[in-house]
């Protein structure tokens, strides 16, 4: 898998016209998006937001250290992206990373 894909895959799924149409509202969106604290940031882009700290451990250990936030962000991320259903753990913990 290439990091560019993975990188791509991860920027939809964090974009503003993605949340805003997973939330269900297309209005108010701003163009630089919104903040993970925000009220109004998606579910979703909370769930891989929240991971960095998990996919940092994973990364660090070499995939010995399996928190909860990444395995929710992993399974997530696999739900809804071709681009990592093909990515291997350790490139979607570098990917949550690099986000």
């Amino acid at each position: 898998m290439s990091r560019p894909l993975l990188a791509c895959a991860l920027i939809a799924l964090s974009s503003p016209a993605f949340a805003g149409s997973f939330a269900g509202t297309t209005g108010g969106a701003s163009a630089a998006g919104s903040s993970a604290s925000s009220g109004s940031t998606s579910g979703n882009d909370k769930v891989v937001v929240q991971a960095r700290e998990d996919a940092a451990g994973f990364v660090a250990s070499d995939g010995r250290i399996r928190g909860v936030q990444l395995e929710a962000a992993l399974r997530h991320l696999r739900a809804t992206s071709d681009a990592a259903r093909a990515a291997s753990d350790l490139e979607l913990a570098q990917a949550i990373l690099a986000h």
